[in-house]
């Protein structure tokens, strides 16, 4: 388990370990949120790294004929 600290200016280091983990990089974007005194830092993923996660998925009976 890493730890850090809060520096004066409110900042947080993530430490190296858990960003080698996460494949974090410099300037990466993260959404902050808290619940239940908990904060989580959530990495956002740019759009073009989700391309060809559903690849194989059956797609037949999705819909009704009817419906499209």
């Amino acid at each position: 388990m890493s730890t850090t600290t809060i520096s004066p200016k409110y900042q947080v280091v993530i430490p190296k370990d858990v960003r080698e983990k996460l494949h974090l990089k410099s300037g990466q974007k993260m959404t902050v949120v808290t619940k239940g005194g908990v904060i989580y830092f959530i990495p956002e993923k740019p759009l073009a790294s989700f391309r060809g996660f559903l690849k194989g998925m059956n797609t037949e009976n999705i819909r009704e004929d009817k419906e499209r």
